[in-house]
């Protein structure tokens, strides 16, 4: 991304930030008073479609600019659900590299739908929506 790594960490850091950006997030809150950055808090939040999904955060380094997080409820059968973000350096110019990847179970026979959902539906949407928020295109 056309943006350095702390400009783009100090967006995509906080936890409770992405319906502020993602499209798909319509509102989102940490449970239970804890703030953003504490590791185990619960992040509740609802999708424009009203669906209801919980995620808890597991890591967090401002260090290494990376966090991960868990699935605990969704409507949709992503099991054993782990995802990891991490925001690095390009030395060519002043860049960002945004990497962020899961790894899930699935009903047989749904992998190819439920990984094109994530992919497409979620990742790629991120993706595009962060450069959008931040001016980026």
């Amino acid at each position: 991304m056309n943006t350095s790594v702390e400009e783009l960490w100090d967006v995509i850091r906080d936890f409770n930030g992405h319906e502020e950006w993602h499209p798909v997030v319509a509102t989102s809150h940490i449970e239970r008073g804890n703030t953003a950055d504490r590791i185990g808090c619960v992040r509740n939040f609802n999708l424009e479609d009203g669906s209801n999904l919980r995620e808890q955060l597991l890591t967090l380094s401002d260090i290494d600019m990376a966090y991960s997080y868990c699935l605990l409820e969704t409507p949709v059968p992503l099991l054993n659900y782990v995802s990891h973000v991490r925001v690095l350096p390009v030395t060519d110019g002043d860049r960002s590299f945004w990497h962020w990847e899961c790894r899930f179970d699935t009903p047989a026979g749904r992998e190819s739908e439920l990984a094109t959902l994530v992919g497409e539906g979620i990742y790629e949407a991120g993706f595009d929506a962060i450069r959008n928020h931040m001016n980026l295109n």
